[in-house]
C-alpha cells in the first residue's frame, strides 16, 4: 500500500473511504426538470471511476417548495428523486467511490418570484443583497412543516441508498437563525446561541427520529461569518462543539466568511489571484478544538497542498472540487505517479460565475466536464495514423495539438510568435492572472511528450503548410482588435491590446470604451489607473463589463474604487476629434437624442476581435471539405464526414476566435470536438 497521506483510507461511522480526497457538495446545474437525469449521472460516475472516494452530489438540494433555486438545482423535495439519485449512486458504488448530497432549505437565499412565486421565508425581514428578496419573518408553522420538510427529502436520500447527507447551512436558512444579524425572532427560536441553533437542533433530530443512528448526517457551515455584527470565530467555535455535543452529527465541513454579497462569495470560495487554501488552517483549528470528523474545500486546486492539508492532520477529508471539473481523474494520476499529467485548475471560476447567471457550469479550459456524454475525457488513439498541421498556438491551436497528439497522429504546429499562449500571453502579464498561464504551459507540456514539432516565429503561409502534405489543416489563428467603430477618429484610438502589451503607454486622463464587456476592457482599465491616471470606462450596456460575471469582477472593483476610476453605463463613444494636445470624446446614447463630450488624454477601445483568417481562405479552395463543417455532427459528438472537393488532399478546419471573437472555453471546445475524431 502506498505511503502517500492522500491515499490512506478514512473511517467515518461504519463507511470506509477508500483515500482521503473528496469533491465537496456542488450544483453544477445540470439537473433536468429538477432531477439528476443522465448528463448529472455521467459526471461524477467519471470522477468515481478515476477513483476519488467520496463525491458529493448538490450544493443544495432543496427540500421544500418554497425553497426554489435560483439556478438549476436538484429538488429533493420531489419522490421522483429517488430513482435517479439510486441509479446515480448505484453507478458510483460500483467503481467503489460513496455518495453523499446535500440538502437545504435556502430561506431568503432566493427569490419569490421563482417556481410556484411563494413569499421567502427567513428569521427576519431583512433583505438578502445577491437575491433581493424581502422575506417573510418566519412562523411557527412554517417551522413544523420545514422541519418536517428535511426529514421527508433525509428519508428519500436514504431510500435512494446514498452513504449520507450533509446539511448546508452557511448563508442558507439554518445559518440564517444562526446569525444576530437575519435572526431577530424572540425566544425560543432568538436571542441566545443555543436558541438560535434550536431550530437546526430540531431538525437534525427530525432526521436522526426518521432515519435513523446509523445514516451519516453533516452540516456544512461557517465557523466565522467574518462581518460586522454577524457570527464571529468564538460563537463559531462554540456551535462547532454544540453540533458535535448533540450526537446528531457525524461530520463538520468547514467555511469561513458569509455569501450574502459577491465580495463575500469571492472570499469564501478564493478564485484567480487570491491565495491558495486560505481557510485551511482555520478548518484545522475547529478539528483540533473539536477532535471530530473535519472536511474542508476552499481552493485548494493542487496535489501538493492537499497533501500538507492531510499530513500535517488539520482535515481529515479535503476537497477538491474546482480541481476536479479541470480533471476529473486527478486521483488516477496521482495513484499512478503522474502528478505532472493532471490538467490544472486556474481559479478562472467560469464554472462558478457561470452558474449564478444561470448556465450551467463549464470549465475553462476542459471542455468536456459537464459533456461526459457528447465528449470524451480520455482522447482514444485513432485506427488510422495522419499529418495535421495546425496553424497558430493560441489555446485554439495548443488543444488540437494535444488532441491530434494524443490520437496518435503526427502534428506540427506553426506559431508566428517566439512561443504559444496567443491572447492567454497578454491575460497573463497582469500578476493576478497569472496563472492562466497554465492553460498554455500544460498543453506545451503534453504535446512535447507526444512529440508535436513546433516551429515558432514562423509566419505560415499556404506553401509552408502544403509542405507538410497534411491531412488535416487547423486554422486556429485567432484574431486582432478591432477598434474601428467610431463614425470619426479611429485613427486616434488605441486598444485594449495595445494598453495591456505595453505597446501603448497610459495617459494621465484615458477614457476606456468596452464596448465588448469582457475581461480585456477591465484589465486595461485596471492597469491604467494602478498608474495614478483618472479613468473613466465607458459602456452602451446597461452594465458594465457583463461577461467577466459576478465573481470575477470582485477583484477589478476592489482595485479600481479605490482608485480614481469611474463607471458610465448606457452611453457610446460615437467620435474623437483632436482638441489641442488631447482629445474630444463625443458620446452618444442607444436611447436616442442626446450627446455628451469629455476632454481626455487618450481613448481606449474594447470591441473584441475580428478574425485573422487569411491563411484559411487561401487554403479553402484545396481542401476536400472546402472548409465546411457539420453543426449537427459538431453538436452532438459526431466524426466530420462532409466531402464536397473530391480533388482535395486534406480537410480543413477553423476554430477559436479565427472563426469570431467568443472566448478561450469556446476556442478550446472547438478544438476538442473537431480534434477527437480526427
Amino acid at each position: 500500500m502506498s505511503n502517500d497521506p492522500l491515499l490512506q483510507p478514512y473511517r467515518l461511522k461504519h463507511l470506509t473511504l477508500k483515500n482521503r480526497i473528496m469533491i465537496t457538495s456542488h450544483e453544477p446545474a445540470y439537473p433536468e426538470d429538477g432531477m439528476p437525469k443522465d448528463r448529472y449521472r455521467a459526471y461524477h460516475v467519471e470522477r468515481a471511476k478515476a477513483g476519488v472516494a467520496l463525491t458529493m452530489t448538490a450544493g443544495s438540494a432543496s427540500v421544500a417548495r418554497d425553497s426554489p433555486p435560483v439556478f438549476n438545482n436538484i429538488l429533493a423535495w420531489k419522490d421522483e428523486v429517488v430513482g435517479y439519485m439510486k441509479q446515480m449512486v448505484d453507478e458510483c458504488h460500483d467503481h467503489g467511490a460513496a455518495v453523499m448530497i446535500q440538502l437545504t432549505h435556502l430561506g431568503r437565499r432566493t427569490r419569490w418570484d421563482k417556481a410556484d412565486w411563494l413569499p421567502v421565508v427567513a428569521p427576519s425581514h431583512e433583505r438578502e443583497a445577491s437575491h433581493r428578496a424581502f422575506p417573510k419573518r418566519i412562523e411557527d408553522w412554517d417551522i413544523t412543516r420545514i422541519i418536517e420538510d428535511y426529514a421527508d427529502a433525509a428519508e428519500r436520500m436514504q431510500a435512494a441508498g446514498v452513504d449520507g447527507i450533509e446539511l448546508e447551512a452557511y448563508g442558507h436558512l439554518l445559518e440564517q437563525f444562526w446569525s444576530p444579524l437575519t435572526n431577530d425572532l424572540d425566544a425560543p427560536y432568538g436571542g441566545s446561541l443555543e436558541n438560535r441553533l434550536r431550530f437546526t437542533m430540531e431538525v437534525l433530530q427530525a432526521i436522526r427520529d426518521r432515519c435513523g443512528e446509523k445514516f451519516i448526517v453533516g452540516v456544512r457551515y461557517t465557523g466565522d461569518q467574518d462581518m460586522a455584527g454577524g457570527m464571529g470565530k468564538d460563537e463559531g467555535l462554540q456551535v462547532s462543539h454544540m453540533l458535535k455535543n448533540s450526537g446528531l452529527v457525524d461530520f463538520l465541513n468547514i467555511v469561513k466568511g458569509h455569501i450574502d454579497t459577491d465580495p463575500g462569495l469571492t472570499d469564501l470560495i478564493p478564485i484567480q489571484g487570491m491565495r491558495n487554501a486560505p481557510h485551511l488552517d482555520f478548518a484545522g483549528e475547529i478539528r483540533a478544538a473539536t477532535n471530530f470528523p473535519t472536511f474542508h474545500a476552499a481552493k485548494i486546486p493542487d496535489v501538493a497542498t492537499a497533501r500538507h492539508a492531510i499530513a500535517s492532520g488539520k482535515l481529515d477529508m479535503v476537497g477538491m472540487t474546482r480541481a476536479h471539473m479541470a480533471d476529473p481523474h486527478l486521483v488516477r494520476k496521482i495513484i499512478e505517479g503522474r502528478e505532472d499529467d493532471i490538467r490544472p485548475c486556474v481559479g478562472a471560476n467560469y464554472c462558478l460565475d457561470r452558474i449564478y447567471q444561470g448556465g450551467m457550469a463549464l470549465c475553462l479550459h476542459n471542455p468536456a466536464t459537464g459533456r461526459e456524454m457528447e465528449v470524451p475525457q480520455t482522447i482514444t488513439p485513432a485506427d488510422t495514423k495522419k499529418r495535421v498541421t495546425i496553424v497558430g498556438a493560441g489555446p485554439a491551436g495548443m488543444e488540437a495539438a494535444r488532441v491530434a497528439a494524443e490520437r496518435g497522429h503526427t502534428v506540427n504546429v506553426f506559431e508566428a510568435a517566439d512561443q504559444p499562449g496567443g491572447q492567454i500571453r497578454l491575460t497573463a502579464l497582469q500578476e493576478r492572472r497569472r496563472e492562466m498561464t497554465s492553460i498554455i504551459a500544460w498543453r506545451f507540456d503534453q504535446c512535447t511528450k507526444r512529440g508535436v514539432q513546433f516551429h515558432f516565429n514562423t509566419f505560415a503561409d499556404l506553401d509552408t503548410v502544403l509542405e507538410t502534405k497534411p491531412d488535416e489543416v487547423i486554422v486556429a489563428t485567432g484574431g486582432l482588435p478591432h477598434t474601428e467603430v467610431l463614425e470619426a477618429g479611429n485613427e486616434l484610438v488605441c486598444s485594449a491590446w495595445d494598453i495591456l502589451s505595453g505597446d501603448v503607454k497610459p495617459s494621465t486622463n484615458v477614457l476606456v470604451f468596452d464596448d465588448a464587456g469582457d475581461h480585456a476592457g477591465l484589465q486595461a482599465a485596471d492597469v491604467i489607473s494602478e498608474t495614478g491616471a483618472k479613468v473613466e470606462i465607458v459602456t452602451p450596456d446597461r452594465s458594465f463589463a457583463p461577461e467577466v460575471m459576478a465573481m470575477n469582477l470582485v477583484p477589478y472593483m476592489r482595485n479600481l474604487q479605490k482608485r480614481d476610476t469611474t463607471f458610465t453605463v448606457t452611453w457610446r463613444l460615437i467620435a474623437v476629434a483632436k482638441e489641442g494636445n488631447q482629445l474630444r470624446a463625443t458620446l452618444g446614447s442607444d436611447y436616442g437624442g442626446v450627446t455628451r463630450e469629455r476632454i481626455v488624454d487618450q481613448v481606449v477601445v474594447n470591441h473584441g476581435t475580428r478574425p485573422l483568417d487569411d491563411i484559411y481562405f487561401d487554403l479553402k479552395p484545396l481542401s476536400s471539405n472546402l472548409g465546411e463543417v457539420d453543426y449537427d455532427a459538431l453538436s452532438t459528438g459526431a466524426p466530420q464526414t462532409v466531402m464536397r472537393n473530391s480533388e482535395g488532399t486534406f480537410r480543413l478546419f477553423r476554430i477559436g476566435d479565427a472563426v469570431s471573437a467568443r472566448n478561450t472555453h469556446a476556442a478550446i471546445y472547438d478544438a476538442l470536438r473537431i480534434g477527437k475524431d480526427l
